[in-house]
Order: C-alpha cells, then sequence, then structure tokens
C-alpha cells in the first residue's frame, strides 16, 4: 500500500475516532492526557503523544512509532472504552485495531493507560505495557508468516499442466543488517518497489529469518544480477515452483511473481515470492491456488529474537489444486493435428459429458479463438438447419437441385466446382455442402425454427465456463434472404468449442453445457457467492437425431469430409469452407464438425481449401487412437 493510501486510511479513521476521544475536558481531569495520546498515536503525531507521557520523549517517540513499523500495519484505531479515578491516579481503558494489510486480517485487542499526576498535569505512566499489557522492557513485535506454495492446475487425471520453473528471490536476514534503510533505499531505486514498505517489511520480521523482499524471473534476474550483487547484506536464495504452463499453455494460464506494477494493480500489500496468474485458469482460480498467508503476531526478545509469546494467530485460507477436463494424450494428439504453417483450432470434447478434452492451437489463441472466437459457420450450421427442416417434415431422400449460382430472396449464392444443375437427394446437398441446394430451402422453414433449433445445441446461451467463451449467435431479420443466409451459415457466428459440442449432441443424442474445471466447484473461494450455474441438458429429439446422424456418416464417406475419415471406428461429419468478412476483412475459413467414437471435434483452419479441416481432424483421429 503506497504512503499516500496509508495517510487516506489513517485521516479516515481519526475522523470516525477522534469525535469519540474529543470532549469538554479541561485539567486535572485525565480526559484530555488520555486523548492527545491515543490520538497521537494513531494518526503518527508521536511527539505529542510523548508529550502526554510521564517517560523521556525521545523514548516514548521511538517506541509509539516502532509499533507501526514492527507490525507493518496500514493503520491502528483506538476507542475509549472508560476512564476510572481515584485521587491523583487514574486508568484508562481502550479498544486497539490494528489493520496488518489488505491481504492480512485485523489484529484487536485491550489494552490500559495508568495515568497520574505530574507538576499538575495528568501524564501517562509510560512502559511497553502501555502499547500492549504482555509487552515488557526489552521486548517487540513482529509478524511471522508461513508462506505456503501454488498448488497446480491439474489434467483429469491428476498431474500437473505446469513444469517447474526457476525464480530468485532477493532477501535479507534483519538480524545481518546493520542499516536496513539503505538498503531498502538501493533495492527500491533498483526494482521500483516502495522504499518504505520494503524497510516495514524487514522491521516487522522475526530478525533471524530471512524475509524475502523482491523476486524475479530467469530474464529479470540476468538483468539486474550486478546492481543486485552490490547492495551489502542482501542475499539470493533460488524457489523452483511449478508454474511454466505445460499445453494448453493459454487454458492452463501463465503465472508472474509480484512486479511494483502487480503490486499497484492488486492495491497491496502483497509479499516478495507471491505468484499472481497473468490469464488462464491460473487468473480465474487466483484465490484457490494461493489461498492465504498464516500469519501470526508475536512478541520477541529484542536482544536475541526468540519468541516469547504468540498473541495472535489466523491459519489462512486453505488453498487447493483445480482439477480440469483436459486429458493429456489426447492434448498432445490435437497439437500433433494443427502443427503446420497454417492458423488453425482445435476443440475435443466427450460426448457423452461435455468435457472438454483437448484445446490446441496453431497461431490462433486457445482461449480467444478456440473457445471465444466468433467465426462464420458455413454450411456447419446446416447441421442445426437440418435439425428445423427434418421436425419440419423434410425427407433426407428428396431431391433437391444443386446449382452453381442461385438467389434466394434477393440474395445471391453460389457453389464452386458445379457445372450446370445437378439433383441429388437433400443427403447428398448435405454431405456436399452445397450452399444454393441448402439456401433454396428457406421456404421450408423460418427464422423462429432455426432459433429453436440452435437453442436446443446450446447456441447463444450462457454456459457458466470459468474462462471467456462463445456460444454462438443468430442475426435479426426474417425474410426468405435472412433465413438462406442462417441455412447457409453465412450470417451465424459460432466458436468451434460451440460447434464441438453441436457434434457431441448429435452423437449422444443430449445436448450438455461444457465442463473444463471439475475441482473446486466454483472460482469465488467467498461462501456467500453461489457458482455459476450451467445450463441444462438438452434432450433432442431422437427421430431426427438418427436421422442426423446417417447425414453425418454421408458427409464423410461420400460428402466433403472425407479426408477425416480414419481406420478403426467410424467418422461421423460434415466440412466446410466459408468467406467470412468482417470491418472490410476477407478471411476464408474451413471447417471440420464430427465425432469418432465418444469424443466430438470441431476443427477450424484458415485456409479456402474446405478439406484443410477434415484433414486435420483425421490426423487427430488417428493420433488419438494411436495413443489410446
Amino acid at each position: 500500500m503506497s504512503v499516500h493510501a496509508r495517510a487516506v486510511r489513517a485521516a479516515l479513521a481519526v475522523a470516525l475516532v477522534a469525535p469519540m476521544l474529543t470532549g469538554c475536558f479541561e485539567e486535572p481531569s485525565p480526559h484530555e492526557a488520555v486523548r492527545d495520546f491515543l490520538v497521537g498515536w494513531q494518526t503518527g503525531d508521536y511527539s505529542n503523544a510523548a508529550k502526554r507521557a510521564d517517560g523521556d520523549p525521545a523514548t516514548v517517540r521511538k517506541a509509539l512509532e516502532s509499533v507501526g513499523l514492527q507490525l507493518d500495519a496500514a493503520s491502528i484505531r483506538f476507542s475509549l472504552k472508560g476512564i476510572q479515578r481515584d485521587d491523583e491516579t487514574a486508568r484508562a481503558e481502550y479498544h486497539a485495531q490494528v489493520d496488518l494489510g489488505e491481504n492480512n486480517p485485523l489484529w484487536e485487542y485491550d489494552g490500559a493507560l495508568p495515568l497520574h499526576i505530574v507538576d499538575g498535569r495528568w501524564k501517562v505512566q509510560w512502559s511497553p505495557g502501555v502499547i500492549h499489557p504482555d509487552l515488557h522492557p526489552g521486548q517487540r513485535f513482529a509478524v511471522a508468516t508461513v508462506p505456503v506454495g501454488r498448488q497446480p492446475v491439474l489434467d483429469r487425471d491428476g498431474n500437473p499442466l505446469q513444469d517447474e520453473t526457476v525464480l530468485y528471490v532477493a532477501g535479507v536476514v534483519p538480524a545481518k543488517i546493520k542499516d536496513p534503510g539503505r538498503l531498502c533505499d538501493e533495492l527500491s531505486k533498483v526494482t521500483g518497489f516502495a522504499q518504505d514498505r520494503l524497510l516495514s517489511r524487514i522491521l516487522s520480521s522475526p530478525p533471524q529469518t530471512f524475509v524475502p523482499l523482491a523476486t524475479f524471473g530467469r530474464t529479470k534476474y540476468a538483468a539486474l544480477k550486478d546492481k543486485l550483487a552490490v547492495i551489502k547484506g542482501l542475499g539470493i536464495q533460488t524457489d523452483n515452483p511449478p508454474v511454466a504452463p505445460k499445453s494448453p499453455a493459454q487454458i492452463v494460464g501463465r503465472v508472474t511473481a509480484i512486479t511494483p506494477e502487480v503490486e499497484q494493480q492488486l492495491g497491496g500489500p502483497q509479499r516478495a515470492g507471491d505468484t499472481v496468474g497473468r490469464d488462464g485458469l491460473q487468473k480465474a482460480y487466483q484465490d484457490q491456488l494461493t489461498g492465504s498467508t498464516e500469519t501470526r503476531v508475536v512478541i520477541l526478545d529484542a536482544a536475541t529474537g526468540q519468541q516469547v509469546k504468540e498473541l495472535k494467530a489466523w491459519p489462512g485460507r486453505t488453498n487447493t489444486a483445480v482439477r480440469t477436463t483436459i486429458d493429456s494424450r489426447a492434448q498432445s494428439a490435437g497439437d500433433a493435428a494443427v502443427g503446420g504453417s497454417r492458423p488453425a483450432a482445435l476443440v475435443a470434447v466427450k460426448a457423452a459429458t461435455g468435457e472438454v478434452l483437448a484445446v490446441s492451437t496453431n497461431e490462433l489463441h486457445q482461449e480467444k479463438d478456440a473457445l471465444a472466437g466468433r467465426y462464420a459457420a458455413g454450411t456447419t450450421f446446416s447441421i442445426l438447419a437440418a435439425d428445423a427442416l427434418l421436425q419440419g417434415g423434410l425427407d433426407p431422400a428428396q431431391k433437391i437441385p444443386c446449382s452453381a449460382d442461385r438467389t434466394v430472396g434477393g440474395a445471391r449464392f453460389q457453389q464452386p466446382g458445379v457445372l450446370g444443375s445437378v439433383t441429388p437427394s437433400f443427403e447428398a446437398d448435405f454431405a456436399q455442402g452445397c450452399v444454393t441446394a441448402l439456401a433454396s430451402l428457406a421456404r421450408r422453414t423460418n427464422r423462429q425454427a432455426l432459433l429453436d433449433s440452435a437453442a436446443q445445441f446450446g447456441i447463444g446461451g450462457d454456459w457458466g465456463l470459468p474462462l471467456k467463451t462463445f456460444s454462438g449467435s443468430l442475426p435479426p431479420g426474417d425474410g426468405d434472404a435472412a433465413v438462406a443466409k442462417m441455412i447457409a451459415g453465412q450470417s451465424v457466428r459460432v466458436s468451434p468449442l460451440s460447434m464441438a459440442l453441436v457434434a457431441a449432441a448429435v452423437e449422444s443424442g443430449t445436448w450438455r453445457p461444457p465442463v473444463l474445471v471439475t475441482s473446486p466447484a466454483s472460482p469465488d473461494p467467498s461462501a456467500d457467492v453461489a457458482p455459476p450455474i450451467p445450463p441444462h441438458p438438452v434432450t433432442l429429439d431422437a427421430p431426427t437425431i438418427t436421422k442426423l446422424r446417417a447425414l453425418m456418416r454421408a458427409g464423410v464417406v461420400s460428402g466433403s469430409a472425407r479426408a477425416a475419415e480414419v481406420s478403426g471406428s467410424p467418422v461421423y461429419g460434415v466440412a466446410a469452407e466459408v468467406t467470412q468478412v468482417d470491418k472490410k476483412q476477407r478471411k476464408s475459413l474451413s471447417w471440420f464438425v464430427g465425432w469418432q467414437g465418444d469424443v466430438a471435434v470441431a476443427v477450424l483452419a484458415e485456409s479456402a481449401d474446405a478439406a484443410s479441416a477434415a484433414e486435420i481432424a483425421g490426423a487427430y483421429f488417428r493420433n488419438a487412437g494411436a495413443q489410446a
């Protein structure tokens, strides 16, 4: 916490408490002495407080000032409980609230001020017991902490999804430092950490223990190593926390050591050696992964540094690992499949549960693109359109002309590679992804029917995942042209995750929301905040699903998704190529949406070749089969 922030907090505390401590008191009443002493101590006006004590002013002033430093306190507040007077002696009882910092607890205790009259004025009878009843000459406060290492993010089998990395921790043993102020000033100039924060950290710690002050990664340490080496009394220790993310690295997330910039963003004070998740699950589950530090307020022998008494202890909040649904073997298979020069994303889910097994990308971002990307669906949306059409009575065997060019409601559609006009069945049009044939069916359905089918497959829903996702959207507008563009997937936006769930729903007969984390239940550790409620599974129309499975098998056997077929159990799916135009930017996209066995996948590749995504899917199925 900055000096300014501390001053503001102290000012607010005084504004609230001072009226309680002031009143129409006059000597020889002890009230004025109590007021001046406590308000002076609370506001940092230690000289004024010392004037109201009978001890040496310099000694009293230094003792009161040391309390805040030894406790590294953000603020100290007092409230007067009462005063008892007996002739020329009196006793004032007070209640103290010591804020040990934003990431530490509030320490409360009761104390007492013995008073007597000296030269006609009431004075506090000075002794360390004035500060705390258990504090005696030759003793001091300290705050002892027991940091807990960051817990890992795990795959579905309990294996960590991160490797160890090297961190360099700069710190001191307070008892060995002759001039901590100078050391902190030099370290502040090198690191950017506030000098007063570093000094308070040293002065509040047990003198015989190593006190971390700043932590550096390998690159940062290499840049500062020579400057750190000349700071007399500063030591360097290494730590090997498991924070380097494995694949899927952008889903797992990066972890950084506390820096001055991070401390300022978080509002501090943080402790050196603390780690902060920068993105992914490491950020979403920061509080669970780190818990909170065990904190103890103790009294030490000032000469030896040995603990004399523990005044208060807070066990801290237990941290816990985050267990995901990621299958490391499936992830490896996906990473190998998307390898190459073209940007691509693959999402694999377990069809029976909606659990995310793998999120693999090449050049694209695993969270922003694979989970939350907004891409034109192309004729992969024909899966959902077919659901509406089949429920509306369309026969898969019905002949639907597939022409090179067709206009529907004023909107023009073109199908490359078609010479003249052929009249295949709807099943063949679906399998080949014939845009003109699909668009021509606009009058066989309507926007509401498409919306209803899309909603059953989770499009446009709120999934409640801890990371950013996009479930898909359908545009406004009705009429033949608008409906035709939706059936052709040109105006529909989806993410690879949303389409993997569509494939999973056709395979299993039930749409299920995605699951990425199985434990803990919520990213928020507060018991007062309920975890997000995912949408309920949706059981789909069984006769329609049976027909959809046959259509998607045809897409691989005789359609545009043939490149996805591999040995073993049959592959089902559709492939598509679509040109997406956003903000005057044109991008050719290749899609595959389908499944093999109980694993549903969606593949998106930036390519004008409709077979590109299907080839990646086929490579994934082969890789996954080889690792099974």
